[in-house]
Formats: structure tokens, sequence, C-alpha cells
């Protein structure tokens, strides 16, 4: 007959205090979200509030997460999980968490060619089940081209500087002009443009069944209008740097955008979010944040 094993966890503990999270982190789970498989790493946890145990059943939250590979990711799956862990720590825990981190996949045609390329965006999803209903938040990465308002000003004078000094005394003739704008003369000054990004922390409405990831990338990346590219021709890269010319904004123009197009979203409830110019002129970056809650 074999030996019962020892369960070292469910003794009880004269000294053991409650605690706010237990669990474990970095969980490898395949997940799948947007139509593809995404390579996550997992944070699984629920609270200890009984005074006097231990420690939890780790391995039952290990099992439970299970769920969450076996079909699409969305609120409901979330929500079942984690009313498992709260059944399976009866007396022990009031609350559970599970927060998903990864990178999603979204196909992104390219401004004029027929080209496309997929473009990876850092996402990691939260939620926490207790007392207080469930509670869900999003947080997404997006890289975005901006381009200095200041320089570009800086930039035009010195080509209008150039131009007086260059046709000064002349007769003025459209086709020396033409051919002098084309020329690396008559360009003699570009605005600096910088690889950007923005961080968008997002409280989701509990009573959501879907994930809204894609919907938000979209209005966040419209939003913006500078969204960085995949694959390209030479007639896209031209298209991005019209973009680029005619779309200039500062790190408080972007977080404004962003802000306007996020704000009263219906599957938001508040967000805060955090834009970084990358500056190409400076060592430092620039750096903008803003933050909306829905009134209740």
């Amino acid at each position: 007959m074999t030996a019962a094993l020892p369960d070292i966890a469910a003794q009880l503990h004269p000294h053991a205090q409650p605690l706010d999270w237990v669990g474990m982190q970095g969980i490898a789970l395949p997940i799948q979200l947007l139509g593809h498989t995404l390579a996550a790493k997992v944070d699984a946890g629920v609270s200890l509030d009984t005074p006097g145990v231990r420690g939890i059943h780790m391995s039952r939250l290990y099992l439970a997460l299970e769920a969450l590979s076996e079909q699409p990711l969305d609120v409901p799956a979330l929500r079942a999980v984690l009313q498992q862990f709260l059944d399976d720590h009866q007396g022990m825990a009031q609350r559970a968490f599970i927060r998903l981190h990864g990178e999603v996949l979204l196909k992104r045609p390219a401004l004029v060619s027929p080209l496309a390329g997929w473009r990876a965006y850092p996402v990691s999803i939260a939620a926490e089940l207790g007392a207080n209903g469930l509670q869900l938040s999003l947080t997404l990465e997006i890289g975005y081209s901006s381009t200095c308002p200041c320089s570009a000003a800086l930039a035009r004078q010195l080509i209008q500087q150039q131009f007086a000094g260059d046709f000064a005394g002349k007769s003025l003739d459209h086709a020396d002009i033409s051919a002098w704008l084309g020329s690396a003369e008559g360009i003699v000054a570009t605005p600096h443009s910088q690889r950007s990004t923005a961080t968008l922390q997002l409280q989701l409405a509990p009573t959501l069944s879907t994930l809204p990831i894609a919907q938000l990338l979209d209005s966040a990346e419209q939003a913006l209008g500078t969204a960085l590219q995949t694959a390209v021709k030479r007639a896209d890269e031209q298209a991005f740097a019209l973009a680029n010319g005619q779309n200039l904004m500062f790190c408080e123009d972007a977080a404004r955008r962003l802000h306007n197009a996020l704000e009263n979203h219906p599957a938001l409830l508040g967000f805060a979010l955090t834009v970084v110019h990358a500056e190409s002129l400076h060592a430092h970056d620039a750096v903008a944040r803003s933050r909306w809650q829905a009134p209740l």
C-alpha cells in the first residue's frame, strides 16, 4: 500500500498572516488571439486571506490555465478561469488574478503599393475577480513616426535663405526653380523625425465579451497618422515622407490626439497614456502623459 504523500502547504501555521498575492509568474502558455497563436507568459495568483494557512495550491492554478489555451481568448474565458482559481481555494482566497503578456501580430498594408507585412504589438491583459466583480485592464504599445514642428520651421527658413542666395539678382525661370528644388542644393536642410512610442493603459468595461484589441490599435494609429510601416516600395516611402511632412507633432500633440480618440470610447472606463518621442536631436527623450476616467 502506497503511503499518502505529505501536503506541507495545507498545514496550519500559527504565525502565518494574510498575503495580498500568492502565485506564479512567467508561465509559458499558447494563447489564441486575433486569429493567431500567441506565445504568452502568464502570471497567475490568488490572495491568501485566511490567517494560519501556510500556502496555496499552485499546481491547481497551473492546471486551470490550460483552459485558456483551448479556445480563443475572450472575457468569459478569463472570468471562468479566475472563478476556478477561487473555487479551488475556497476558505483561503477572496481574489484571483491573471496577467498575460506577449506580442500580437497584425498584417498591415503599405501606404500605396499592394505590399503588406506583419507588425508586432506588445500587449498585456490583466484580470482580477473578487468582491467587486471582474476588473479588466489592457496595455498596448504602438510605434509611430513623429516629425518635430520646430525643426521643420527651421529647415524651411534655411531653404528660403538658400533660395535667396542662389537666385539673387537672377530672373526667375520656372524650369530653373524646378530643377533647383530637386537638387541637393535646393533642399539644404531637413527636419528631424524620430521613432516614437505610445503606451496605452486601458481600463476595460467588465461587460465586454470580446477584447477590442484590434479596434483600439486601429483607433490609436489613425489618430497618430504616421504608424510604422512594414514592407514598402519607393512609392510607399515617398507617401510616408509626405505623411510626416503634413503631420508635424510635438509629444504634446500626440498625447492630445490619443486622448481625444480614446475618451468616451464605449469599451473603456478609463485610461492612462504615455507618449515618448525618442529625440534624434537630443540624447534625452520628450514625454507627455494624460489620464481620463469615465464619470460615475
